[in-house]
């Protein structure tokens, strides 16, 4: 059994065997492959034939034999003493890939072009041989550029011109001998006049020839053959060739089409000749391409390169001769913006300007930016407008086209055009604004006609262009100024369709497919805008409650408008943007998406995973107010989903964020139940109620102005409230008016406070402990907030108080030292604007026995 590879284009060869004669003979036309051969016991060459797979050929690949490789398509090899036999190749690669696998066999390197060395011991035999190689191989490269003799154009000769014209297009040799031989002996006449015969005697058998050999001709892709074919006098009789096809049963009519179904009109008088044969040549090159000649085959690809080239070029020059003819153009747009011509005239002329506007993508960038500045100086956006404000759908159709050219081209052009539009309406105080030009064309949109609104869909994608501010110069500011007069303009044209469907916050006003479809197209341009637009759509969004509004499609019937829905505000939360952040906190904006994500069942749906992934980017970014907002209004319910982590991540983030506020508050877990005497740092922002108490008793004095201090309460006792300095530095300053007073009557107080106390001290001799250790040393310190209290304690932190007194006893013997309250404000300025003081006391321990000094500064 043999196993045989596809065949391909890199696989098509012709079979050689030389003759008697020394002559090549034509074995036949098939694809060749290697494989290994049982029989043979060996790898081999096989040749089937392309037109019954017959065998052509089954050469065994012997280590021995000498193969050459000529011409880079052909191997040569001889076998017994008398058999050359040659493979010509159709590409390059099949050739390549077969000497290979030849040279694999025989273990050679494929670079070489032999793959056995001629042998020096003078051995005839191999001498001989290959010298019988390099004769073969020569003379199947001469044979093969030899000139075509062209059998006679006779009915009779048919049969052998097909045959002919097949074999010639395998090669591109023979393919040039061909052409030369079809030129020098002007055939193509010939050939139409054989065909006029066939025709008239109706001989289908000759008629099928005839499109074979015209089909070939077409498909050697000449320059010069297509001028011949192409002429006015030619051109019909070769469309009728192409007509018989052997594989249709009956003839087309393409000579019949254009002939009598096509006519030539001419929307405006064209004076030039040239222009209307290019017009009319290009037509038929164009149904000869698209619709007479037959798709091409795999082995017939880019053969019409030259064709297609032709066409091409065709079309440059039509446009750069109307553009040359200046009266040719201004006719064409005064007819388009004449109101008086009827609908047919002005869809005559608004088709040649489109089809214009399409013959131009051929235009290289330079003269096609020319092109469309002339256009946009004739008025064709003006025409635009007319067009769209009439009432003829085709009118609308061919006006969106050309609007459609002008924006893919120049969007600036079209945001200059609004912009002076609006600068119009300025000064017209008659002026509508429902005319201007995005507004007609959003109009189109909205009413587009169609089902699955085509229309709609491609207007979609130009306004997106529009509004895209990648695209707008910076130089012209036409950010500011073209968004500015959209949002201003337009926009409420663009979302009224939304705004009134989703009037009713429970369900859709209408819930049908086609306006679906129109509200899922609004919400991917104003989502488009969420990402792109910030200052103006988040106004309009604001402004409009339009998330709210928008999340009522969450209860549309259709996934895709839901989705939709979810989209924008997926796009609105990944902003991070505070103001859109609190916009949803104070609208319960996520009331519908968790109730929609319940509605959507369990898992494995579209609605559900959009929710999802929108929680877990939320939890992710770790957006706080969201979270907060989140778990506080709605995780009863979301703590029932445990098949995805997000919302115990949620509660996770929102747990860890209460616990950091509580750390900076000071409100740890045992704050609530302790009293005076437990030792604890209160947070630097609390202020306590023995704080509250300390300042009110200080406000309590006396009329005489003294404190109510006794001489035995020089001293701090262990009961007393531990102040922390770090609460009221962050307590809230007083209002101006009262702050100046408060701050001068704080400082006379403890001034008057603190001479009485020294009096006391002094008069009964009492040197307290507590207040004579280290009174020296103390450092005054500045705090914010006026009057505050000073607990500097002790480094003992020993519980035994006994036994820490007597000590103190022992060594302190020096008396108090009261520092004057300016003097301590004037040193300690500059410590004011530091928190060196707050950092100190906030990491100092509590003690339980005190030392005491108090100051008072002002902040």
């Amino acid at each position: 059994m043999v196993h045989l590879e596809m065949a391909d284009t890199r696989r098509r060869v012709k079979v050689y065997t030389l003759n008697d004669e020394r002559q090549w003979d034509d074995r036949g036309t098939g694809h060749v492959s290697s494989a290994y051969v049982e029989s043979l016991k060996g790898m081999t060459l096989i040749v089937r034939a392309e037109q019954d797979g017959s065998l052509l050929l089954e050469s065994q690949i012997l280590p021995d034999t000498a193969y050459q490789k000529q011409q880079e398509t052909l191997i040569v090899w001889s076998e017994g003493e008398s058999t050359d036999l040659a493979l010509s190749f159709q590409e390059r690669a099949g050739c390549d890939e077969i000497w290979e696998k030849i040279c694999h066999v025989q273990g050679k390197d494929p670079s070489v072009e032999i793959t056995q060395d001629v042998v020096d011991d003078g051995d005839d035999d191999d001498e001989l041989s290959s010298s019988r190689l390099d004769d073969s191989a020569d003379s199947l490269q001469r044979q093969s550029a030899s000139p075509y003799n062209l059998p006679a154009c006779e009915l009779g000769e048919l049969d052998e011109i097909a045959e002919l014209f097949t074999i010639a297009l395998s090669s591109l040799v023979r393919r040039d001998q061909l052409v030369r031989a079809i030129e020098e002996s002007d055939y193509i006449p010939k050939l139409l006049s054989l065909f006029r015969t066939c025709e008239d005697l109706e001989n289908t058998d000759g008629l099928h020839r005839l499109y074979e050999i015209m089909k070939g001709i077409f498909l050697l892709n000449r320059t010069g053959l297509f001028d011949v074919l192409l002429q006015d006098s030619n051109i019909m009789e070769v469309v009728g060739c192409l007509e018989y096809d052997p594989a249709l049963r009956e003839p087309r009519k393409h000579r019949e089409y254009l002939l009598q179904e096509v006519n030539f009109k001419e929307v405006v008088p064209i004076e030039n000749p040239n222009l209307k044969k290019k017009i009319h040549q290009t037509f038929r090159l164009q149904y000869i391409q698209d619709v007479v000649l037959p798709t091409p085959s795999v082995f017939e690809e880019n053969t019409l390169s030259t064709l297609s080239s032709l066409i091409f070029f065709n079309k440059i020059e039509i446009v750069n001769m109307v553009q040359d003819d200046e009266n040719l153009l201004k006719t064409l747009f005064t007819q388009l913006r004449d109101d008086n011509l009827n609908d047919s005239q002005r869809r005559e002329v608004a088709g040649f300007i489109r089809e214009l506007c399409s013959l131009s993508q051929t235009l290289q960038p330079a003269p096609r930016d020319e092109f469309f500045i002339k256009l946009g100086e004739l008025g064709i956006l003006q025409g635009v407008e007319s067009l769209l404000a009439g009432e003829d759908p085709q009118l609308h159709r061919l006006a969106i086209d050309m609007f459609a050219h002008v924006v893919e081209h120049s969007p600036s052009m079209v945001r200059d055009f609004a912009h002076k539009e609006m600068d119009e309406a300025r000064t017209d105080t008659n002026g509508d604004e429902d005319l201007f030009l995005l507004n007609l064309v959003i109009e189109q949109m909205i009413y587009d006609p169609d089902p699955e609104l085509s229309c709609a869909m491609q207007l979609t994608g130009l306004l997106r262009v529009l509004l895209d501010p990648e695209n707008m110069m910076a130089n012209k500011n036409e950010k500011t100024e073209f968004l500015g007069f959209f949002y201003k303009n337009c926009m409420h044209v663009l979302m009224a369709p939304l705004l009134a469907n989703t009037a009713d916050e429970k369900k859709p006003g209408k819930d049908d497919y086609q306006t679906a479809h129109l509200l899922s197209l609004i919400l991917d341009l104003i989502t488009f805008s969420v990402e792109h637009h910030t200052y103006h759509v988040k106004n309009y969004i604001l402004n409009k409650d339009l998330l709210r509004r928008v999340l009522v499609l969450l209860n549309s019937k259709h996934i895709f408008l839901a989705l939709a829905s979810l989209r924008f505000m997926r796009k609105i939360i990944s902003t991070i943007d505070d103001f859109y952040n609190r916009y949803i906190i104070k609208g319960d904006l996520m009331k519908p998406v968790v109730d929609a994500l319940f509605e959507s069942g369990k898992r494995y749906n579209l609605i559900n995973s959009a929710i999802l992934e929108m929680f877990e980017f939320i939890r992710i970014e770790d957006i706080k107010s969201l979270i907060t907002h989140v778990v506080e209004q709605h995780y009863k319910k979301l703590e029932l989903i445990d098949y995805v982590k997000t919302f115990s991540g949620l509660k996770l983030r929102y747990e860890q964020q209460k616990h950091r506020e509580n750390h900076r508050l000071g409100l740890t877990d045992g704050a609530e139940g302790g009293g005076r005497n437990n030792r604890y740092r209160r947070d630097a922002r609390a202020m306590d109620e023995d704080e509250e108490m300390w300042f009110e008793k200080d406000d309590g004095e006396d009329d005489s102005g003294e404190m109510n201090f006794s001489a035995e309460s020089d001293s701090f006792d262990a009961e007393t409230p531990k102040i922390n300095i770090d609460s009221i530095l962050e307590a809230e300053k007083p209002s101006e008016n009262d702050q100046s007073k408060k701050k001068q009557a704080d400082i006379d107080k403890l001034n008057e406070r603190l001479a009485a106390e020294s009096k006391t001290n002094h008069a009964n001799g009492i040197e307290s402990t507590e207040k004579s250790s280290l009174a020296a040393d103390a450092k005054p310190v500045a705090v914010k907030n006026g009057l505050v209290g000073l607990v500097d304690y002790s480094d003992d932190d020993s519980d035994d108080d006994s036994s820490s007194g007597d000590t103190k006893l022992d060594e302190s013997k020096e008396k108090v030292e009261i520092v004057p309250v300016k003097e301590t404000i004037d040193v300690k300025v500059d410590e004011i604007k530091s928190d060196t003081v707050k950092e100190d006391f906030a990491s100092e321990p509590a003690r339980k026995k005190p030392r005491l000094i108090e100051v008072v500064s002002d902040n």
